[in-house]
C-alpha cells in the first residue's frame, strides 16, 4: 500500500491488520492494526507483559499470525507478505537487551558486527567473511564510535560499548528499519543522553526506528509519533505531546501517574504510591 502526502507518495514499511499471536492458549496480542510509513520512527511504550517484545517479534519474523478462518490478519512489510526469514533479518535490523544476554563473551567485536550479514550472533566455520564484509563492519563500527575495540571481546566491554556494538551490527548491512527492544536497559542517566542524541542523528539521516519501551525517558525526540499497547491491543496512537499525558499514562500503565516533560525528556512518576501499596 502506498500513502499520498503533500504529492509526495510514501510506502508502508509496517501494516498490521487484525494480527493476533497466541501462545499456549492465550491471545499474547489480540486483533492489532498498526502501520509506518517508510522513514517513519516510532516509540511504542507499555507496562510489561503487555506484548511489545511479542510484536518485534513480529516485525522481525520471529513469530507468525495466529491464523483465523473468521478474522483472516494481514502482515506486510515494506508491500511484501512472503518474506523468507533470513532476507527480512536483512531489511529489518534488531538490537534487544535479551539478544545481548545470549552472546558468547569470547566472541570479539568484530566477529559480532560480522555475524550480522549471517543473521546469526558470532561466526561459524561455514561462514565465508568477505574482505568488503570485514570494510564494511569496520565502518559501521567507526560509526558507533567503537572502532578501537575492533578485536576485543564482548566480556570485556561495558554495558553501553556492547549496546553500542550490537547496534553497529544491526547496521552493518543498511537495513530499512531498526527495531530497538528496550534498547537502554541497564543504561546509566548520562548513557542514556548519549543513546537518545545518538538515534537523533539515525532519524535525522533518514533511518527509519521502532523502538520498544517501557520507560518514557528512554525516548529520543526524534521521534513524535507514540503508540500504547496494554493487554495485547493498542490503546493510544497519536503525537507524543497528544498522547503523553498524566490520564492516558494512568489509563496505560494503570496507576495514578504524573507526567513531566523537561528539555525534551519525558518522565513518569506515581502520584500515590501509598494508595498501590495498600493495594498489593
Amino acid at each position: 500500500m502506498y500513502l499520498v502526502c503533500a504529492g509526495t507518495i510514501m510506502a508502508e514499511a509496517v501494516f498490521l491488520r487484525c494480527v493476533s499471536v497466541v501462545m499456549n492458549g492465550k491471545a499474547i496480542l489480540d486483533s492489532v492494526d498498526l502501520s509506518v510509513d517508510e522513514g517513519e520512527s516510532v516509540a511504542i511504550i507499555g507496562p510489561n507483559g503487555s506484548g511489545k517484545t511479542t510484536l518485534t517479534k513480529l516485525l522481525t519474523g520471529e513469530l507468525h499470525p495466529y491464523y483465523d478462518r473468521d478474522r483472516p490478519s494481514s502482515l506486510r512489510m515494506f508491500g511484501k507478505d512472503d518474506w523468507n526469514t533470513f532476507d527480512l533479518r536483512m531489511a529489518v535490523g534488531m538490537v534487544s537487551a535479551d539478544l545481548q544476554s545470549r552472546l558468547d563473551a569470547d566472541t570479539t567485536v568484530s566477529e559480532l558486527i560480522l555475524s550480522g550479514f549471517f543473521g546469526s550472533s558470532d561466526i561459524f566455520r561455514n561462514m565465508t567473511v568477505t574482505d568488503d564484509m570485514v570494510r564494511r563492519a569496520y565502518d559501521s563500527a567507526i560509526s558507533m564510535g567503537i572502532e578501537d575495540l575492533f578485536d576485543a571481546k564482548i566480556g570485556e566491554l561495558s554495558l553501553g560499548e556492547s549496546r553500542r556494538a550490537l547496534i553497529a551490527r544491526a547496521l552493518v548491512y543498511d537495513p530499512r528499519m531498526l527495531v530497538l527492544d528496550e534498547p537502554m536497559t541497564g543504561l546509566d542517566v548520562v548513557m542514556k543522553d548519549r543513546f537518545r542524541r545518538m538515534f537523533d542523528i539515525m532519524t535525522a539521516s533518514g533511518k527509519s526506528i521502532v523502538m520498544v519501551t517501557h520507560d518514557l525517558g528512554d525516548i529520543p525526540s526524534c521521534i513524535d509519533r507514540i503508540v500504547g499497547i496494554k493487554d495485547g491491543s493498542v490503546v493510544l496512537d497519536g503525537r507524543a505531546d497528544d498522547v503523553i499525558t498524566s490520564d492516558s499514562m494512568s489509563m496505560l500503565y494503570g496507576g495514578d501517574i504524573d507526567v513531566e516533560r523537561n528539555n525534551g525528556v519525558y518522565s513518569m512518576s506515581v502520584r500515590n504510591p501509598d494508595r498501590i501499596l495498600r493495594k498489593v
